[in-house]
């Protein structure tokens, strides 16, 4: 007996790519589970499904960096406790990306790169190992949502957020839509996407000089000609990041959606060649964002 539940969760996070640097996205999660009835004649209650499998995701994935384990650029050390980690990957010319963070904030995979295919198989490893006797069999359906337009693809992190979105590198994969005096304009959510494809998005605040941060001995090539620094602490503990400066915006403000939603329709609205108004709908993820007026 096959028992399937569709858009189970979506999983936000951010992976490490050899040519596009942090790539934040956004993969929508179906899956199916194969066993025998147990005593309730279910072979898992959809209670159980909805709530301890959508978490053995979450804690797995979402929200945190996705390391390619197995790829050459990848350095990885600890501190004295094992509590926290340097992950050096160092792609060349001036390209390299490094942070100091909570070990909680990764998510290493065993490949030599982050894909549908391998972040599956690590999902299914992890998810089977709390199934019950009476489910012998897992699939896990990993999905980009179909989007008709303009998207990007941005990791940002969140110092002031409660949960786990205080990570500094974790992102998403979204839609644009702008509109001019209640006209659809293409043209500038292209132009916005492109921008923004595959950036980091830093607040003014949490920028480091170089110096300030504690790099690893990979790191010390780093500059402030070469990259942006990042540090803060929040309450899972210290995050640092250093990344290309042609990998990089900084807003001025928190990268709230709320924010990046204000954000933009300002930053539209000055750049008009005559005053019109300006409504930018910023998705975060999947089919969740905030709409900015200006």
């Amino acid at each position: 007996m096959q028992l399937f539940v569709n858009d189970l969760t979506v999983i936000d996070f951010s992976y490490l790519c050899p040519e596009r640097g942090i790539v934040g996205e956004s993969w929508i999660v179906d899956i199916v589970l194969d066993g025998s009835l147990n005593e309730q004649s279910m072979v898992l209650d959809f209670g159980r499904v909805k709530k301890q499998i959508k978490r053995i995701i979450d804690d797995a994935v979402d929200h945190k960096l996705a390391v390619p384990a197995n790829h050459l650029y990848t350095a990885v050390t600890h501190d004295a406790d094992d509590s926290c980690y340097w992950v050096d990957f160092m792609r060349p010319d001036n390209a390299s990306i490094h942070l100091f963070c909570p070990a909680d904030a990764f998510a290493f995979i065993d490949a030599e790169r982050v894909t549908m295919a391998t972040v599956n198989s690590y999902l299914r490893a992890v998810i089977k190992r709390q199934l019950p006797g009476n489910v012998e069999g897992l699939e896990v359906t990993l999905r980009a949502e179909q989007i008709d337009g303009a998207y990007y693809h941005y990791t940002h992190g969140l110092k002031k957020h409660d949960g786990n979105c205080q990570r500094i590198a974790h992102g998403h994969r979204s839609r644009i839509k702008v509109e001019l005096d209640g006209e659809r304009a293409t043209d500038i959510e292209l132009r916005w996407a492109e921008r923004w494809r595959d950036i980091y998005l830093g607040s003014t605040e949490d920028v480091c000089t170089i110096d300030a941060l504690q790099r690893s001995e990979r790191a010390q090539a780093c500059t402030d000609s070469t990259h942006v620094g990042y540090g803060y602490d929040a309450d899972q503990g210290r995050f640092e990041l250093l990344v290309p400066k042609a990998e990089n915006y900084i807003i001025d403000n928190d990268s709230t959606v709320e924010c990046i939603a204000d954000y933009l329709a300002q930053a539209i609205r000055q750049e008009l060649p005559k005053p019109q108004q300006v409504t930018v709908k910023a998705y975060e993820g999947v089919g969740k964002g905030a709409i900015g007026y200006a």
